[in-house]
C-alpha cells in the first residue's frame, strides 16, 4: 500500500516524497483512510509507530478542502501532556502544512512561558496544539473560539490521564461541539483510557497496533564495565574513536547531566544539557539543534527522555542506569527506530552489576560485555 492510494492532498503527496515517506507505516495504513472518511478513530500504539503522521495527514487534507473559519476560531485542537511533545507535533504539522500554496496556520501553546506571546500569536490559527492547562487560560482570556472545530485529537491520552488532567478535559469537552471528529492515540488501553474513549469517541474504529518485539532486536548493544571515576574518559574515547556525529547521552540526574556536558566541552567536544532545570526556550533550543544535527551530544535525563523522538538516531549511552527496567527500554528505544539500526551502549559500575542483571531478565536480553581495565584512556 502506499500514501498515495489514501486519497491524501496532492500536495501532500509531494511532501512525503520529498522527505523520503517511502511507505505508510501499519497504523498509517488504518488510521489515514478512516479519518478521511470522518470517523471517530481510537488508536493503540506504541511511541514511534508513526501515529502523529497518522493524523496530521488526513487533517491537512480535510482542512484544505474545509472553509476557512473567522479568526481565533479553531478548526483542530490537539491535546497533549506535555510541552516536549506539543513541539513536535507542531513541527510535524508545520512541515506539511507549508506544501500547500495556502498553509493552514499552526500553533503549539504550553505552560512555563509567558502567555502573552501566545495570545496575541492567536491570530488566524487553524490547528492549535495545547497543553490542556494553557488551552483553558487562553479560552478565558478570549484569544480563542471553539465554536468551529471540527476535529479533536487527545494524544498520548494515557499520560494526559495519568497526569490528573482528568477535570481539565471534562472543562474543555464542555466547551466545544458536540458535532465533531474525534481522534484518541494511547499507548495502552488503561481503566482511565476505557473511560475518557467512551464519554469522548462515538462508533469508533479501533486499532491495535502492537509493539513489535524485533525493533528491540534491531538495536545493537554492549556493556562497559567500568568505575565511575574512568566513565568521563570512556565517554570521551568512544564519542571520539567510533567517530560518532550524534550521540544521546543518559544521566540520572541534572546534576550530572550538567557535569558530564561541562567535561566534554572542556575537550572540544560539543555537547548540551537538557532537563527540567533549563528554561523551556533553552530545552526547545538544544532540540532543535540536535534534530537538525548541530549539536554532537545532548545529555539527557529520564524526565526529559519522554518527549524525545527523533528519528535515525544512530548512538544512545547510558551513562548511569536509570532506576526502573521499564526506563531503560525506553531509553535505547530512541535509537533504532523506523526500521533503522541503532546502537546503545551501557556503562556498568562494579556497584550497578546487579541491578543491571536484573534489566536484562526484564528485559528478555542478554547484553554482551566489554572489559575496559586494559583500555588506554589516558588524554581522554
Amino acid at each position: 500500500m502506499s500514501f498515495s492510494s489514501f486519497g491524501l492532498s496532492p500536495f501532500l503527496l509531494k511532501a512525503l516524497s520529498e522527505t523520503n515517506y517511502e511507505k505508510p507505516t501499519p497504523i498509517q495504513e488504518i488510521a489515514i483512510p478512516a479519518i478521511l472518511t470522518g470517523k471517530d478513530v481510537l488508536g493503540i500504539a506504541p511511541t514511534g509507530s508513526g501515529k502523529t503522521a497518522s493524523y496530521v495527514l488526513p487533517i491537512l487534507t480535510q482542512l484544505s478542502k474545509a472553509e476557512k473559519a473567522k479568526n481565533r476560531h479553531i478548526q483542530s485542537l490537539i491535546l497533549v501532556p506535555t510541552r516536549e511533545l506539543a513541539i513536535q507535533v507542531e513541527e510535524v504539522f508545520k512541515e506539511f502544512a507549508r506544501s500547500f500554496p495556502e498553509p493552514q496556520k499552526v500553533k503549539a501553546v504550553y505552560g512555563g512561558v509567558s502567555i502573552n506571546p501566545q495570545m496575541k500569536a492567536m491570530m488566524g490559527v487553524s490547528v492549535l496544539i495545547a497543553t490542556p492547562g494553557r488551552l483553558i487560560e487562553l479560552a478565558e482570556s478570549n484569544a480563542i473560539q471553539l465554536g468551529a472545530l471540527k476535529s479533536l485529537v487527545l494524544d498520548e491520552a494515557d499520560k494526559l490521564l495519568n497526569l490528573d488532567f482528568q477535570e481539565e478535559l471534562k472543562r474543555i469537552l464542555g466547551w466545544i461541539p458536540k458535532k465533531r471528529q474525534n481522534l484518541l492515540f494511547s499507548a495502552t488501553l488503561n481503566d482511565k483510557v476505557s473511560e475518557i474513549t467512551q464519554l469522548v469517541l462515538h462508533d469508533p474504529i479501533v486499532l491495535k497496533i502492537e509493539k513489535e518485539e524485533d525493533s528491540i532486536d534491531l538495536i545493537q548493544q554492549t556493556a562497559y564495565r567500568v568505575s565511575d571515576d574512568r566513565k568521563g574518559p570512556l565517554l570521551r574515547y568512544l564519542i571520539r574513536s567510533r567517530k560518532m556525529k550524534q550521540v544521546l547521552v543518559f544521566t540520572s540526574s541534572t546534576f550530572k547531566a550538567d557535569q558530564v556536558v561541562e567535561k566534554l566541552r572542556k575537550n572540544n567536544i560539543d555537547a548540551q544539557a537538557i532537563h527540567s532545570k533549563k528554561s523551556q526556550d533553552a530545552r526547545t533550543r538544544v532540540m532543535r539543534n540536535f534534530k537538525a544535527g548541530h549539536l554532537k551530544v545532548m545529555v539527557a535525563t529520564d524526565l526529559i527522555a519522554r518527549g524525545i523522538d527523533i528519528e535515525f538516531l544512530p548512538f544512545v549511552i547510558n551513562y548511569e542506569l536509570p532506576r526502573s527496567p521499564k526506563d531503560f527500554v525506553h531509553r535505547i528505544g530512541r535509537t533504532g527506530r523506523a526500521e533503522a539500526t541503532g546502537e546503545a551502549l551501557t556503562f556498568v559500575s562494579p556497584e550497578d552489576e546487579h541491578h543491571f542483571k536484573i534489566i536484562q531478565k526484564k528485559m528478555g536480553k542478554q547484553v554482551p560485555f566489554e572489559e575496559t581495565d586494559q583500555l588506554d584512556l589516558n588524554g581522554f
